[in-house]
């Protein structure tokens, strides 16, 4: 028995085996909740107190609900991104509909110039012929 400065019992922590952890585990992952007879069982077969089972499940519960609602989080975070690149792909579809139009290539080369800059990397590539009565360099 460990005493205090003023001579009152100091509480320690207790520290279970990995038998008595791993135990615990397997049955925290069947059951979150144990009803008295259950514990009282549980806690008679690791040498342990009803108390320190108790204690031992309340802790785990929280813990196990810190990482349920951060995967919750995460998993949410992604489906509105998910949700927010769509929205901006049919925003693109939207500002698109002249991509998807047949062009005439002998009026439209302005617009063609516009589409091959917006649609492909680094303004495009493609060379087009000068329009009519314009000399080539």
């Amino acid at each position: 028995i460990l005493l205090d400065k003023d001579g009152k019992r100091k509480h320690t922590r207790p520290t279970f085996s990995g038998q008595q952890i791993f135990a615990l585990e397997k049955t925290f992952e069947q059951t979150k909740y144990l009803a008295g007879p259950e514990r009282a069982r549980l806690a008679y077969s690791l040498g342990m107190t009803e108390s320190q089972v108790k204690v031992w499940f309340q802790n785990r519960r929280t813990k196990w609900r810190k990482k349920h609602a951060a995967e919750m989080a995460t998993a949410k975070k992604k489906q509105d991104s998910e949700t927010e690149r769509l929205k901006g792909a049919s925003e693109n579809e939207e500002e698109d509909d002249d991509y998807n139009k047949p062009l005439d290539p002998n009026s439209d080369d302005e617009k063609i110039t516009q589409l091959l800059k917006k649609h492909k990397p680094g303004g495009g590539g493609l060379l087009l012929p000068p329009p009519e009565g314009e000399a080539s360099v």
